[in-house]
């Protein structure tokens, strides 16, 4: 366990915005977690049991964390944008990856949005 390292902060460009995401495991399947009201994909490392979690999941399929556009390691903005412009961030995430087709997990208002995607992207899901 000791040899285990962090995943890498990337970016991904969703218009002209970047959005940070981190990448765990390689499984067959993408799993797509979705947060909630904040977000930061480095300092939730910190959390106990996050990055235990993250590793299971990470057994069975590629997990993706990010940061919602103006938290965490994104850019920050002005204003509160709407759900179909961070359902966009989504999309952009998983073109960055090259992600056809994932599963989407979401926590909190991440559950709207990731309902939202299902509805407007249902290729993607």
């Amino acid at each position: 366990m000791t040899d285990f390292k962090l995943p890498e902060t990337r970016y991904a460009q969703s218009g002209d915005v970047s959005i940070a995401y981190q990448v765990m495991g390689d499984g067959p399947i993408d799993l797509i977690l979705v947060p909630g009201f904040i977000s930061h994909i480095e300092f939730q490392h910190e959390l106990p049991g996050y990055t235990a979690f993250l590793r299971r999941l990470a057994g069975f399929a590629r997990v993706v964390t990010f940061d919602k556009r103006g938290q965490g390691m994104s850019d920050r903005m002005s204003g509160a944008p709407s759900l179909e412009v961070r359902m966009d961030d989504v999309r952009a995430v998983m073109d960055t990856i090259g992600s056809k087709h994932a599963a989407l997990v979401g926590f909190s208002e991440g559950g709207c949005m990731s309902v939202l995607f299902a509805a407007t992207y249902p290729e993607r899901v």
